[in-house]
């Protein structure tokens, strides 16, 4: 008979009969030999056939036991190796019965592959194309829906888009003043130290009121309307098409476009011009507070030089832009939410693409409209 000692365990073999005497404390804070250890020794017994377990000086034990028993059980199974497990504490047993009453299900463990750089460019290009696809899709249902509304057929509730502009509109009001007055006395700041060394410091009325009113304006509370608005439609429509909300109204007849895009879309596109306009006087009196505290220029000499140098073009070009935006900012955000998928994580990635999203088109409508202008004169 042969034997190997170890402070947490013993084996005494005898033919193709293994004995294992485990001993002490089995607890992940006392240390738990590696399974490799023992399979290693076991390995040096070619022509064991049969496992079994004494478990009489075995003290205190806990998860730690678990892992090592089912490690080995598993090499002995791979190496046909019949294992008697009555020789193991009964709760040891228990537990051991339902570890192995479900089998891992294969492909359960998750999987770190590099992928190819072409696969991944090949992969967002397709998606593109399909997201492509999908928001034509959706802008044609808008058109139709805005069609049935003129007509007089769209069925929607007028509750539903007061509380719709209620929400863009007079809600966002505190954060709209706050980016506005920072914005408009960042731009003031800025020009003032350059127009400072000229001595031409009235000339920072005529940059901020121009900024402010064909481009800041509106940029800025599209920007934030994109990710305060924007992100909460998403999230709205996301979370009903969880719910399955969305498949209830097709069932009944009713058209998602009408019933939940179209009172969102109006209601940006309503209330983006009027927020664009408070948004640039809030710009322009943040320009006069830093031109009347830092330049020593009056309130009134500033908003004098504001009016003889923005004519009022420019604050309708800005106006104009602020109802595109609206409408790019609507549609992206209803579009991420309606194309959301079933689960808690796609109603996030909906808001954050819908934000990305909103933003894009936000530039790139602001640099086709400035463009557009510069063709025509404006």
């Amino acid at each position: 008979m042969a034997a190997t000692i170890h402070d947490k365990y013993e084996i005494e073999s005898e033919g193709p009969n293994i004995c294992l005497w485990l001993k002490g404390n089995w607890r992940f804070s006392d240390g738990i030999p590696p399974a490799t250890s023992l399979t290693e020794q076991l390995a040096k017994h070619p022509h064991c056939q049969h496992l079994k377990f004494h478990s009489e000086q075995l003290d205190q034990w806990d998860s730690g036991l678990m892992t090592f028993l089912v490690r080995l059980i598993e090499h002995c199974r791979q190496q046909q190796i019949a294992v008697d497990q009555s020789g193991l504490p009964q709760g040891v047993q228990k537990l051991l019965k339902l570890a192995a009453a479900v089998p891992e299900r294969k492909g359960a463990r998750r999987k770190v592959l590099g992928q190819p750089i072409l696969a991944r460019v090949g992969n967002v290009t397709i998606e593109l194309h399909r997201n492509w696809e999908d928001l034509l899709d959706f802008v044609g249902e808008i058109m139709l829906a805005l069609v049935n509304m003129l007509r007089g057929k769209a069925r929607f509730r007028t509750s539903d888009l007061l509380y719709q502009i209620e929400g863009a509109g007079p809600s966002a009001l505190a954060i709209v003043t706050l980016i506005s007055v920072l914005v408009g006395m960042i731009l003031a700041f800025v020009g003032a130290v350059q127009l400072r060394l000229f001595g031409a410091q009235i000339y920072i009325a005529n940059l901020v009121g121009l900024g402010m009113a064909r481009e800041m304006g509106a940029m800025m509370t599209a920007i934030i309307m994109a990710g305060r608005t924007g992100a909460a439609f998403a999230a709205q429509l996301g979370t009903m098409q969880v719910n399955e909300e969305i498949d209830a109204l097709k069932t009944m007849g009713i058209s998602p476009i009408e019933f939940l895009v179209l009172p969102r879309l109006l209601a940006l596109f309503f209330t983006m011009p009027l927020l664009c306009i408070y948004a640039d006087f809030m710009g322009i009196l943040g320009g006069a507070i830093v031109s009347a505290t830092m330049l020593d220029i009056s309130f009134f000499q500033y908003f004098q030089q504001v009016q003889e140098a923005v004519a009022l073009k420019h604050f309708i070009i800005g106006i104009v832009k602020a109802g595109i935006f609206g409408v790019l900012v609507a549609t992206a955000g209803c579009f991420r939410g309606i194309q959301c998928g079933r689960s808690a994580s796609a109603v996030g990635y909906a808001a954050t693409s819908a934000v990305v999203t909103s933003i894009v088109l936000i530039v790139v409508a602001d640099a086709a409209v400035t463009i557009i202008c510069q063709v025509m004169g404006l």
